[in-house]
């Protein structure tokens, strides 16, 4: 587990982290890092395949709103 620092960035806000947490992660400057809440913690993907799957998720999910709802039941 890691204690990150939230800081003002300009007019945002960000936070800094530790050399071993990028280690971990695998990821360098300019990759996007996705944070996502589950009911049991919070957990993050930095994964290009992760991303190509939201994208895919984002393009049905208003379509298919209703058989998505019966999928996760």
């Amino acid at each position: 587990m890691y204690t990150l620092k939230i800081r003002r960035v300009r007019n945002s806000l960000g936070v800094i982290l530790p050399k071993e947490a990028l280690h971990k992660l695998r990821v360098r400057q300019r990759e996007n890092v996705f944070i996502t809440e589950t009911p049991s913690d919070t957990q993050t993907a930095c994964n290009s395949d992760f991303a190509k799957a939201m994208e895919a998720y984002r393009k049905v999910s208003t379509k298919y709103r209703n058989a998505l709802n019966e999928l996760a039941q």
